[in-house]
């Protein structure tokens, strides 16, 4: 088993409010962002907590946390269709704040980074899930 799914597990046995699916979302979702969507810009990211001293701090493309969760409601609506909040909840989604725990726990483990500027509450009430996922559906059920 990689390193990476090890961490993963690992992660979804500490805080199990949150699905292995969900991690990958995650991941899948910032992929999105940059590669479908066109988001992100070069930024100095820190160091992972638990890294070592020498780790440099090192220039990445990043997206920020409106970004991805707009790159989320998407790449979700577009994979999942009708089921798109039906399906994130029953990984742990259900707002915006727990993309938000999710990537904060994948920093935690050094499986993810964040510039200086970056914020666990930056991820709060982006958007509502009822009125996003249910909204851009309503006018196929009328």
């Amino acid at each position: 088993m990689s390193d990476a799914l090890e961490d993963l597990l690992a992660l979804v046995r500490a805080d199990p409010r949150y699905k292995l699916e969900a991690y990958i979302f995650v991941f899948e979702a910032i992929d999105y962002a940059q590669e479908v969507l066109g988001m992100g810009r070069l930024a100095q990211s820190e160091p992972s907590p638990d890294a070592p001293p020498e780790e440099a701090e090192e220039l990445q493309r990043h997206v920020t946390a409106q970004e991805l969760c707009e790159a989320a409601r998407q790449y979700a609506l577009e994979r999942y269709g009708l089921m798109a909040k039906t399906v994130l909840n029953s990984w742990g989604i259900r707002s915006t704040s727990d993309i938000g725990e999710i990537v904060f726990n994948l920093i935690k483990i050094g499986r993810m980074r964040k510039t200086a500027e970056d914020r666990r509450e930056d991820f709060d009430n982006v958007y509502d899930f009822d009125e996003v996922f249910e909204a851009d559906f309503g006018s196929l059920i009328d």
